[in-house]
């Protein structure tokens, strides 16, 4: 199921043995279109110190609840290492945040996350992020591989950017401008960020509609704004997104049949 980034702001991360605080914001990954952390603002108990939380940690959610558990401790969290959400996150402080939790790094490997789909495989005690592997031997095998092939990218920049700061980017049509960025929807499962939301705005009063990210052909960051090859006129006929209406793979299938796309994540993944 796809969840709209704006419902899960303010969502409270649960500890083990207490609640850590909200959600404010999140770090996505601009080439593989992924959550990979949610900055958290711990209020009074950590002086309003903003925290990350990486999906890899987090268990089932309480969507009803609006809360997201964590296997972590309130302890853990405290001693995390401290990050200026103000700057850009560089891959030393991701080496040093994700070898203080014991997790693996997410880069290198075909996968949203390693080599696999699903944050919650990198945990330990999986290999290759699809199943615990039997044969110790042959475990140590892929667990060298992947590490190495996690070496080799250790140095890397990081493409990290926040969705509040992109909320507001206009859209630019082959034909000229046609709306803003107001949202992202995100796959429950994976994090994956499937599709922007975008308000018409002036353009077309009350109208948003959906434009998959594997649809984008460029972001110009020092220009705010994000590049499609469709025509206005396109997007303005596409099926409307109602937030208050459920949405369903029958919708995802009409609007990419408006637009001719017939490739999906669906099939692809």
């Amino acid at each position: 199921m796809l969840r709209s980034i704006h419902d899960l702001k303010n969502f409270s991360i649960q500890a083990a043995d207490g609640e850590v605080g909200h959600v404010t914001d999140f770090y996505f990954d601009d080439e593989k279109w992924v959550i990979r952390y949610l900055v958290v603002d711990a209020g009074n108990w950590l002086s309003n110190r903003k925290v990350l939380i990486t999906p890899i940690s987090i268990g089932t959610p309480d969507w009803d609840a609006n809360i997201l558990p964590v296997a972590l401790s309130m302890e853990q969290v405290k001693n995390s290492p401290a990050i200026d959400t103000d700057k850009p996150v560089s891959r030393q402080h991701e080496n040093d945040y994700l070898g203080y939790y014991g997790y693996p790094g997410y880069w290198g490997g075909a996968g949203l996350w390693g080599v696999g789909m699903y944050p919650d495989l990198m945990m330990e005690g999986y290999v290759n992020n699809t199943a615990p592997v039997e044969d110790p031997g042959r475990a140590t095998q892929i667990e060298l591989a992947i590490q190495a092939d996690q070496d080799r990218h250790a140095n890397d920049d990081t493409h990290l950017r926040s969705c509040k700061e992109i909320t507001g980017y206009t859209l630019n049509a082959s034909d000229g401008d046609i709306g803003k960025i107001s949202g992202m929807l995100v796959d429950e499962k994976n994090w994956a960020i499937r599709y922007l939301i975008i308000d018409t705005g002036h353009w077309w009063s009350g109208h948003q509609v959906l434009i998959a990210v594997q649809w984008i052909d460029a972001f110009l960051w020092t220009e705010q704004s994000v590049k499609v090859s469709m025509t206005r006129s396109e997007i303005k006929n596409a099926p409307l997104y109602e937030p208050d209406i459920p949405f369903g793979r029958e919708l995802e299938l009409q609007i990419h049949q408006h637009y001719h796309r017939r490739t999906s994540y669906w099939t692809h993944e």
